[in-house]
């Protein structure tokens, strides 16, 4: 399995799994809707979206992240908002993965210099 963060050439690849997602959510499939959203978010940097790939390069999972502010902290956070797994690929770990990546780069990208 391989984990990466998305940008724009991986739309492709993410925006049909972000379909499946929003349907689990009961939301009409619309894969155009989640191309369009998914585009929009990672144009205007208003998330982060880390993807899993099994070892046959299909696309399995993905995790997105929101940036917002914690007014107690003073600081940047991030939410971590979506987290899916295709059905099929449960239960071998693609989840916990895809937490441990969110946190690792949660992690690293609270160290920047904010102010």
């Amino acid at each position: 399995m391989e984990i990466s963060q998305a940008t724009i050439k991986d739309v492709a690849q993410i925006a049909p799994l972000f379909d499946r997602y929003r349907v689990f959510y009961q939301q009409q499939s619309d894969v155009e809707l989640a191309t369009q959203f998914i585009v929009e978010r990672l144009s205007n940097n208003q998330s982060v979206i880390l993807f899993a790939k099994d070892d046959a390069g299909n696309t399995v999972g993905f995790t997105q992240l929101y940036p917002t502010f914690s007014s107690v902290s003073a600081k940047p956070s991030l939410i971590l908002n979506d987290l899916y797994v295709e059905q099929e690929q449960r239960g071998k770990g693609i989840g916990k993965a895809l937490l441990i990546a969110a946190k690792e780069y949660a992690n690293k990208w609270a160290q920047k210099d904010w102010l």
